[in-house]
């Protein structure tokens, strides 16, 4: 009797099918004049193989599995198939130079089996990168503090993975949205790249990185980002934005060309950072009020100044929601769209494509609106046409570039408006910063004495309504110490303010072409607090401290 080993005699016909399949790959690649290739011995670039997603793939029978510099090889399985010929087309458009190889589809399953070697962001369209629910929430769970974000990048530097650049990214993203940072910043010097989280406004140091990480990073990003590779002495700028769940996150790319590489500028722009409303933006109640009074009057101005940072945008958005409804028209002219308003027109800037603010609020005008929002009020034109517009029977909402309220004024002036309209316009000017809040769980309390003393006096006497102050303790201060809850002794920002309101006197003064000091003082009647007194107010309730004060307003006038 003769005994069969199935296992072997299976093992040998799968041997032979994997020749004979291999076999006919080779003769079609001579047939179509291309190469051929047993993909079992070659290794797979995991991330030349993300440059097509997985379902793509899979569907057009191809694998992109090596990439340098825009030149990839792609492996194929048949290159007359229609859906074949399309992709490669594509990518030939997208910037890609495919060189094609014949395979079988046994070496095809070994590139597709490489996808779940892939991180947890891809790349799936140009500008994009997806990131799954479930391991960004599991990256965004295990990043705490500053401490993990550096922990979690030290642990990928020292492995030797092709695709550890794409997961050093996704840490570094999934940190900067776990801590709340609004920018990350890389910073190339001698010998090492810095790199740093913007959080509450400050910039903290995370870790430093080699030359080599770097450049392969700097790569990614600049592909993401949609810049050119190969520019290296010129300032680009570019966006890619992130889904998370149902929530589209942009990130805003700025790279620059410094003595040692190029830096770069990250800044992430999450709705839910940005839509807080009007009530919890911190500003003081009475203050809060007259603006509210002002935004639901049915025409005129109404102006936010600040430097960048300063919570502009984030103010304007909780104006346009408090007055959002069905009966009301409200379009937008953004720089970029930062969150998505339901029932609101938003439009985006496009000066490449000509575009601006300016023909953007033309545009506008022209859909009979009830109220517009223009991003920046940046030269002459847009000025004149967005006081032309509140002057007409439109609600307009703008920012400007100036160190306070009062600077408004004689800033509109500068831009060529004529100052008899702007009195007509403008209902209100408004300047703000962002305090950091000191952390309930560590803050230190302190007595006040000598000069601190003396400063906090003549600010609160400077106050024209003392009622402001029923209620309000003088005699002590907070400072801020640091524990794991808080970054430094902070946690979150709050708004301080200043609100100039049109009246007789400041329309007075306003014709005769006045001084930033002519406007204040004119406008002193209002009672309403500047930004120096309502941050000392929150100084002595506990909510900030002096030197976060003094870090954004200069105090050395008083």
């Amino acid at each position: 009797m003769v005994d069969f080993d199935d296992t072997k005699q299976n093992a040998r016909i799968d041997e032979l099918r994997k020749r004979e399949e291999e076999d006919v790959a080779k003769l079609l690649a001579s047939r179509y004049g291309i190469g051929y290739l047993d993909l079992a011995p070659i290794p797979i670039n995991t991330d030349a193989l993300r440059i097509i997603p997985e379902e793509l793939a899979r569907e057009t029978n191809t694998a992109v599995f090596q990439e340098v510099n825009k030149k990839i090889q792609v492996a194929v399985l048949s290159p007359n198939h229609e859906k074949t010929i399309a992709l490669l087309n594509k990518l030939s458009e997208d910037g890609y130079l495919p060189v094609v190889f014949m395979v079988s589809k046994a070496s095809l399953e070994k590139a597709w089996g490489r996808y779940k070697d892939l991180s947890y962001a891809s790349e799936s369209r140009a500008g994009a990168f997806d990131i799954s629910d479930e391991q960004i929430l599991a990256l965004t769970a295990k990043i705490k503090t500053l401490a993990d974000v550096k922990t979690e990048i030290d642990n990928l530097l020292g492995v030797k993975q092709t695709y550890k650049i794409s997961k050093i990214m996704e840490i570094m993203i999934a940190g900067a949205l776990s801590l709340s940072a609004s920018d990350i910043h890389l910073e190339p010097s001698e010998t090492n790249v810095r790199m740093r989280y913007r959080l509450d406004g400050v910039l903290v140091d995370i870790i430093e990185l080699s030359p080599e990480n770097y450049n392969l990073l700097l790569s990614r990003i600049k592909l993401l980002s949609g810049l050119k590779l190969n520019v290296k002495d010129e300032a680009q700028d570019g966006r890619f934005s992130i889904k998370i769940k149902d929530s589209d996150i942009e990130i805003r790319t700025s790279i620059l060309p410094g003595n040692y590489n190029e830096s770069i500028v990250m800044r992430l722009l999450n709705p839910k950072t940005i839509a807080v409303p009007l009530e919890e933006l911190g500003i003081h109640p009475r203050t809060l009020k007259a603006l509210i009074e002002q935004i639901e009057r049915p025409n005129g101005m109404l102006l936010i100044t600040g430097p960048t940072g300063s919570g502009k945008t984030t103010t304007l958005y909780a104006f346009l929601k408090k007055i959002n409804s069905s009966e009301v028209k409200i379009i937008t002219i953004e720089d970029p769209i930062e969150y998505h308003l339901a029932g609101v027109v938003q439009t985006q800037v496009e000066d490449d494509k000509g575009y601006t603010f300016l023909s953007g609020l033309r545009s506008a005008l022209r859909q009979d609106p009830d109220v517009i929002m223009v991003g920046e009020i940046r030269d002459k034109e847009t000025a004149n046409t967005a006081i032309d517009a509140a002057n007409t029977g439109h609600l307009v909402f703008s920012t400007l570039h100036t160190n306070s309220a009062a600077g408004a004024f004689p800033r509109l002036i500068g831009l060529g408006v004529n100052p008899k309209i702007i009195s007509s316009a403008l209902n209100v000017a408004m300047a703000q910063r962002l305090l950091r809040k000191l952390c309930p769980f560590c803050k230190k309390e302190k007595v006040l004495s000598g000069d601190e003393k003396k400063l906090f006096e003549r600010v609160l006497a400077s106050i024209t309504d003392q009622t402001y102050l029923t209620d309000i303790q003088k005699e002590k201060a907070w400072e801020a110490v640091g524990c794991e809850k808080c970054h430094q002794g902070f946690k979150g920002r709050i708004a301080i303010c200043e609100t100039i309101l049109m009246s007789a006197k400041v329309e007075a003064v306003i014709i005769e072409n006045p001084s930033e000091r002519e406007v204040k003082e004119a406008s002193l009647e209002q009672n309403l607090l500047d930004m120096r007194q309502d941050g000392v107010i929150k100084i002595l309730q506990g909510v900030t401290s002096l030197d976060e004060l003094r870090r954004v307003v200069d105090l050395e006038d008083w």
